[in-house]
This record gives C-alpha cells, structure tokens and sequence, in this order.
C-alpha cells in the first residue's frame, strides 16, 4: 500500500491538471475573493534522477482574481488512470503549505508562484502513461466567502 501511495503521488506530479491540459475551474461569489490556479509546464515531464527515482519539477501559480485577499485553506491533488478511477490523492491544509515555507494569504489582484522538484520513486516507468490529474485549491475572503 505504501509503494501505491508513491506511486500515486508521482503520478499526481506528472499530470498535475484538469483533465483538458490548460482547463481551470473557479467557484466564487460576485464581490467576494476569487482564485485561478496555473500549472507550468503541462503536462509535467518527469526526469529520472538514478535508479527508479525521478523529479518532478513544475511551478504553481495561484492568482486571485476578486480583489479580494484571501488566504488559503488546502490545496487538494486527486490522480486517475484510465476510465477515471482515483489512484491517489494528497491533501495539504494551511499548516502543511506554511511548514514548506510558503505563504498562504494572497492580496487583491495577487498572485502566489511556487516552484517545486519533488523526487519520487516509481518503480514501473509504464505507470507514466494515461494518467491525468486534478489540483483544487479551497480558499477564503475576509468575510469567509469560499472561494475554489
């Protein structure tokens, strides 16, 4: 179960986007904080570093688009394989994100830019193949208007 976890989060890693590369979603109220999330590159190319382990370096935009400051609740990565069963997931609340080193307020009209390599090990190089995956970023205004 342990390997499946890794192998999920690679997978997470490799295809870190809606499942239309270049496609986002945004949930919020009118007058309220708003968020878009960017993935660059997409699809994310993993290179193998030694052995069965590989980096995965992408970088994360998230831009609020309100006016509104907001700060960030979590940030949700789900990965699935072909016909669209879920293979992984991994969830990083506020205290997860600041513990990286990262911020999670945003101004209005802000925008927060992270970039990030992480080293998995894979153990079979054909789990690269017809996955795809999806980030969600929950998030909230000053008057905890949510915003996703």
């Amino acid at each position: 179960m342990k390997k499946l976890s890794f192998v999920a989060i690679a997978l997470t890693l490799i295809a870190c986007a809606t499942p239309n590369s270049g496609t986002s979603r945004t949930n919020a109220q009118p007058g309220h904080g708003a968020i878009s999330l960017s993935v660059q590159p997409n699809p994310i190319v993993a290179h193998k570093v030694g052995g069965t382990t590989y980096e995965f370096p992408f970088d994360v935009s998230v831009r609020e688009t309100g006016g509104r400051a907001v700060t960030i609740n979590s940030v949700s990565v789900d990965v699935y394989a072909l016909g669209g069963m879920r293979v992984g997931s991994d969830t990083y609340d506020a205290a997860r994100i600041a513990a990286l080193g990262y911020p999670t307020n945003i101004p209005g009209n802000g925008e927060l830019r992270y970039h990030l390599a992480p080293r998995k090990d894979v153990s079979d190089d054909r789990l690269f193949g017809g996955v795809y995956g999806e980030v969600r970023v929950s998030a909230a205004d000053e008057t905890a208007t949510p915003a996703t």
